[in-house]
């Protein structure tokens, strides 16, 4: 469980100005991990934690996006189940993705938490206001960002930023 008075208060104060958050899915709303059937479809599995906190931000008024670099229609429709505010898949160049974001939402690079795992996450989190790592991303990421957080992938790492963003924000 996270605990509030143990997160650095710049952190707070840079989660103070988010607008939107946008994650990445594998490795961050995922443990990671795809299963296939003999069929060749596969599966994910994402946390109901990360799911229920998303009410909470629209109320807010705190956009919530995706931006993956796979094309999965598991990841879709965990997207379109969740209402998100929009969600892009099969991304190669997610850092001009945010370029294009940040003009229709007309948000600063400031206002956007962005969490991410892997090194194709780097050329987006490096321009973010708040960037964010799960606690088993890759090495190179965590050097990076400004907060990893407790949980691993797939177990709540949304929730995680989310709660510090509410409780930031009051």
């Amino acid at each position: 469980m996270l605990s509030l008075n143990k997160t650095p208060a710049q952190i707070f104060s840079k989660a103070g100005k988010v607008r939107a958050i946008i994650s990445d899915v594998d490795g961050v709303l995922t443990d990671g991990g795809i299963i296939y059937n003999d069929s060749g479809i596969s599966y994910k599995k994402f946390n109901v934690k990360d799911g229920l906190i998303i009410k909470y931000l629209k109320k807010a008024n705190i956009l919530t996006g995706v931006i993956t670099g796979r094309d999965a229609q598991a990841a879709k429709d965990r997207c379109n189940e969740l209402q998100l505010d929009f969600h892009f898949h099969g991304v190669a160049d997610k850092a001009k993705l945010l370029k294009r974001i940040l003009s229709e939402y007309k948000l600063d690079k400031s206002e956007i938490a962005y969490i991410g795992d892997d090194i194709n996450d780097l050329p987006i989190l490096v321009h973010c206001g708040l960037s964010v790592a799960p606690a088993d991303g890759h090495t190179a990421v965590k050097e990076r960002v400004h907060y990893i957080t407790k949980a691993s992938g797939g177990h709540g790492v949304l929730r995680e930023l989310a709660d510090i963003i509410l409780y930031s924000q009051g």
